[in-house]
């Protein structure tokens, strides 16, 4: 029941009534499960409310991703030149993890982006520097052990000084692969999505980035083109935090709805079976493809994937260029929704090759190939 003490009796009978008619059907379960998100009711909100809760009822629905990567892949043009395509930059890389900075960065190029930057500690940069001669690493980072307490605010300078002459050049940050929860390295990755927002240069936010956010919301609250994909563990913590609540399956969607409302408008991936993908405007979900390989890694090619499906969609719609159909989605949709479809299809391709000993670098592989079956480059 949603009567309250102070309401009058007329809406107190209102209350039983719709009790007495819908207390064991599931859309009154759901409208309950909304109510208490949307908040306490008052007489002058009543009305409104319930008109909200009607509308956000069955509100999922499976996007067509095919259409979505054909509509925003930009075709090849040999009159263009490096850079146009994209220019992603990945934060993340320490000592203990060098993989996942690497796994993001190449599945960008992988995709189609043309240049692809790692900004991470020292420590990390020459092995993230061997995995490939593909991509820029900039070894700018710092962690606690390497700064005595006396330098750590001219450090942090010198680090949001090495960042910011990049800054206005890329298309879109990931934060987050291997970037650990040393103290002082989060606080300089802080600062650098403080100067993100600032030059609005969209920010994918992933692993312990989302960590770092999860503690700090304000980050990224209200920033309409930040994007967050957690997991399972990462969600249920979300929640926690923001909604102040346990998650739940049975209304998953209108629950991801919320909790990008409760963060100011920003776009989240949901990572699971089927992504559920919310922007708190709308809920899509991505349940095409995928694979019941769970190998580790998967998160950061997802994460570097939407990163350049996110910059192409914004191009696309900056230029007015293309299908009209996707005119009036919000970019940070379209990057997810295509982002997600074609992790998916990777994943499925590079399953049916290996089996059970599928890596996430034979999902990598099979990026190049997923894509060109959807979009032909000619």
């Amino acid at each position: 029941m949603f009567v309250k003490h102070g309401m009058n009796s007329q809406f107190a009978l209102l209350g039983i009534a719709t009790h007495c008619m819908l207390g064991s059907s599931a859309v009154f379960r759901r409208q309950q499960f909304l109510i208490r998100t949307l908040g306490g009711y008052t007489n002058q909100t009543h009305h409104k409310r319930i008109q909200q809760t009607k509308a956000m009822s069955g509100i999922a629905m499976e996007a067509d991703a095919e259409h979505i990567l054909r509509a925003i892949t930009p075709t090849l043009d040999p009159t263009k030149h490096k850079g146009q395509a994209g220019k992603i930059a990945i934060i993340g890389g320490c000592r203990e993890y060098t993989g996942a900075p690497y796994f993001a960065a190449i599945s960008a190029l992988k995709i189609g982006a043309d240049l692809s930057h790692v900004f991470c500690t020292k420590d990390a940069a020459s092995v993230i520097k061997s995995y490939s001669p593909e991509l820029i690493v900039h070894p700018v980072l710092e962690e606690s052990y390497s700064v005595r307490d006396e330098d750590k605010l001219s450090t942090l300078g010198k680090v949001l000084a090495e960042v910011d002459k990049w800054m206005e050049r890329f298309d879109c940050l990931v934060v987050g692969p291997g970037l650990g929860r040393d103290p002082f390295l989060l606080g300089c990755v802080s600062e650098i999505m403080k100067h993100a927002r600032q030059s609005n240069v969209p920010i994918v936010v992933d692993g312990d980035g989302l960590f770092l956010v999860t503690n700090s919301l304000d980050l990224v609250s209200g920033y309409r083109l930040a994007v967050l994909t957690p997991n399972v563990n990462e969600y249920k913590r979300l929640v926690q935090k923001v909604l102040n609540c346990e998650v739940t399956d049975q209304y998953a969607h209108e629950q991801l709805l919320s909790l990008a409302k409760g963060i100011g408008g920003v776009t989240i991936l949901r990572k699971g079976k089927s992504d559920l993908i919310s922007d708190s405007e709308t809920v899509k979900s991505v349940s095409i493809y995928g694979s019941p390989r769970r190998c580790g890694g998967q998160g950061d090619i997802l994460s570097g994937s939407v990163a350049v499906f996110l910059s192409w969609a914004r191009q696309r719609l900056a230029a007015a260029e293309g299908d009209l159909s996707i005119s009036k989605i919000n970019p940070t949709m379209l990057g997810c929704i295509a982002g997600s479809a074609l992790m998916r299809k990777a994943a499925s391709l590079a399953f049916q090759n290996k089996k059970r000993s599928t890596l996430t670098s034979d999902i990598i592989e099979c990026l190049g190939r997923s894509l060109e079956d959807i979009c032909p480059a000619s």
